[in-house]
């Protein structure tokens, strides 16, 4: 490892600034401000800090408040000297309108189109060439489990949706909740994105969220996906709507829900409070043939003429993908490196069936802010939410609405 970090700095030198690294100013924007995102963060912030820099942070709640106030300090003139976005086609406009550096040769110094999974480069690259650094592979579809409620209900963790409403009645027979949601548009989309990828495949998740093929919507598959997550409003508590994500995962972690489906990003949770997974909890992909949807984050770094300011954002880029950085970072954030060099076998046994999982390409998922744009996001996100907050609403008429998305959503 110390070869590789020792090389791995050396060739991001070539292309960095060598002006004095005291001094160096950032300010940092994101969205991290849960307990576990917050200490992830810090990674960055005290690895910036020993290479002689000063970190200012500057977490704003929610990513869309993030983004908005990035965006509009970019347009303004007066940007930050990093800022977060998810991986995907949330900055296009950014790099359209020429706002955003491109960091293409850091990319061709430290080899990222060789050392990362092609769907993260794709994300990551317009126009042949970088313009944002990825920092960490999410999947989006994990399922956790309290693993004392399943034992003491003498129940075994379901491997298929069908199974899981089996399991979910069960368990709320016994009192229990069965599934702890954060009840707002963005969970309730990303339950339902669960239970596609998991019942209808791989294919019908690109179709649907990619080419937006209408003939997909009259898949059997797709009706039966629609059906159960449907029925999964019977398994949550009614204290669900308005919930805060990390609010739910808390559920678990206080031995009062058996489940939650989340992005790996939960698990940061789950140690902040003290808990090991394969212990307190446990964590699988539910589905006919588990597929792992992926995502993440990335930073982009807005153009500026300043040399200093340049030589900062260098650093920057050469502090955030540091192999050790990289792994002390993913530890608390639950995620894993997105350097498919960096050695795993000290992470959670969450992290490590992560990266086997993905070892295999065919299991790889672009994740929705991949496959398509913010407006067709929304309008599907606005169908699924009726139709999760409407138990009177027909899969017929979800349908329907879906279609009108996929004709009408630029």
């Amino acid at each position: 490892m110390k070869t590789r970090v020792s090389a791995y700095t050396l060739s991001v030198a070539l292309v960095c600034s060598s002006g004095a690294l005291a001094q160096q100013k950032a300010e940092v924007l994101h969205w991290w401000t849960s307990a576990g995102e917050s200490a992830s963060v810090r990674v960055f912030a005290d690895q910036f800090t020993k290479a002689g820099g000063t970190w200012v942070d500057n977490a704003i709640a929610g990513g869309a408040n993030a983004r908005t106030a990035g965006i509009n300090r970019m347009v303004g003139g007066n940007p930050p000297t990093m800022m977060q976005f998810n991986t995907g086609k949330q900055f296009d406009e950014l790099v359209s309108n020429d706002l955003l550096r491109d960091v293409d040769a850091q990319a061709k110094a430290g080899k990222w189109r060789e050392i990362m999974p092609k769907p993260i480069v794709d994300a990551t690259v317009r126009n042949g060439k970088f313009y944002a650094v990825p920092v960490n592979i999410h999947g989006q579809n994990w399922m956790f489990y309290n693993t004392k409620i399943f034992a003491d209900a003498g129940l075994q963790p379901p491997k298929t949706f069908p199974e899981l409403i089996e399991t979910g009645e069960k368990l709320k027979a016994k009192g229990v909740i069965p599934i702890a949601l954060g009840g707002q548009p963005t969970w309730e989309h990303n339950l339902f994105r669960a239970v596609l990828v998991g019942t209808g495949g791989a294919d019908m998740f690109r179709q649907f969220y990619g080419v937006r093929k209408p003939d997909v919507l009259k898949d059997p598959k797709f009706k039966q996906s629609v059906e159960l997550f449907g029925k999964m409003r019977g398994l949550v508590d009614p204290g669900s709507p308005g919930r805060n994500w990390n609010d739910a995962t808390a559920l678990v972690i206080t031995n009062k829900a058996a489940m939650h489906f989340n992005g790996d990003w939960a698990k940061g949770e789950f140690t902040a409070a003290g808990q090991t997974p394969g212990k307190e909890y446990g964590c699988t992909l539910v589905g006919d043939s588990p597929k792992e949807v992926i995502g993440g984050d990335v930073f982009v770094f807005p153009t500026t003429k300043d040399k200093a300011a340049l030589a900062t954002q260098d650093k920057l880029i050469e502090v955030l993908l540091d192999p050790s950085t990289q792994l002390a970072f993913n530890m608390k954030k639950g995620s894993i490196p997105v350097r498919m060099d960096v050695d795993v076998s000290s992470m959670d046994v969450c992290a490590q069936r992560s990266r086997a999982v993905l070892k295999d390409p065919a299991n790889q998922v672009e994740s929705m802010e991949m496959l398509t744009t913010p407006n067709f996001q929304g309008a599907v996100q606005d169908a699924v939410t009726q139709y999760w907050n409407t138990p009177t609403m027909t899969v017929d008429t979800f349908i329907e609405k879906v279609t009108n998305a996929m004709r009408d959503a630029t």
